[in-house]
């Protein structure tokens, strides 16, 4: 009946090897998620001028388009071009604003949300009739009767 106390003292000099090991690979994998973080930050981060550089911004004469119920519309506009866009001839974006504009209640056509999203619709096909050569499109003239 006499009992060996030797085997718990082997344990209690390996448990600290196994926290130094334990310690050391936490270390290690923080010094490799820091290295990993520094370097996108400074190699493989974004740059963020991805997009096309505003160019020159070209007025068009004012238009008035027919709305629904006898209105009208008065829309002047100016074209944001990108700085690799040739010169522009303005009769696309006119015709392009017709289309857009035209019919709609002068109710709807006042309100400032349903203008916003008149204009993203306006940008959308000068983007594509322009092949990518208008950015924006400024209203400088917006006036119904």
């Amino acid at each position: 009946m006499t009992t060996t106390v030797a085997a718990p003292a082997a344990s209690a000099e390996t448990a600290p090897a196994k926290g130094g090991r334990g310690r050391m690979m936490g270390i290690a994998v923080l010094l490799l998620a820091l290295l990993g973080g520094g370097a996108w930050f400074f190699v493989l981060k974004p740059s963020g001028e991805s997009g096309p550089k505003p160019g020159e911004v070209v007025s068009l004469e004012a238009i008035q388009v027919n709305l629904a119920g006898g209105h009208y519309l008065r829309l002047g506009m100016a074209l944001q071009l990108t700085d690799s866009a040739h010169k522009v001839e303005g009769s696309k974006a006119l015709d392009s604003a017709i289309t857009v504009f035209s019919g709609l209640p002068v109710g709807e056509v006042n309100k400032p949300e349903v203008r916003e999203t008149l204009r993203k619709q306006l940008v959308d096909r000068l983007h594509e009739r322009y092949h990518g050569d208008v950015m924006e499109v400024y209203f400088t003239e917006y006036v119904t009767q």
